[in-house]
């Protein structure tokens, strides 16, 4: 089992440590933040291997956190997951470089098969 190690930050608590648990049942390492902040916090001392942004965060909107992101490392995958995302929202990601901008609630099994699909185009 291919072990992928994974920033989720969402600020829905209860989804994303549910989302955790499920994607470390598949061998993924998650590590869970709840604010923008933190998450570029977390960022400047670890690496990871994708991250999932949700839209939405209470301290700042996903798109400047994506932004911030690119800005620093332009090469690891960011999937923006959002319940409310608008299409302008969307052309937004894509443009700042988003691998995927995906709707909630997101199928384990997708999103298992993009984290294959990202690990094969990076061999």
């Amino acid at each position: 089992m291919t072990h992928f190690n994974i920033l989720l930050v969402d600020d829905e608590i209860r989804f994303a440590d549910m989302l955790a648990k499920r994607l470390h049942l598949r061998g993924c390492d998650c590590q869970v933040c709840y604010s923008g902040k933190e998450a570029l916090e977390i960022l400047q001392h670890k690496q990871f291997f994708l991250i999932l942004l949700d839209l939405h965060l209470p301290d700042m909107y996903g798109t400047e956190v994506l932004t911030r992101i690119k800005a620093r490392d332009p090469v690891t995958p960011v999937i923006v997951l959002t319940g409310h995302g608008t299409e302008k929202d969307r052309q937004i990601c894509m443009d700042q470089g988003a691998y995927a901008f995906m709707h909630k609630p997101l199928g384990i099994e997708t999103l298992m098969s993009i984290l294959e699909n990202i690990r094969e185009m990076s061999v």
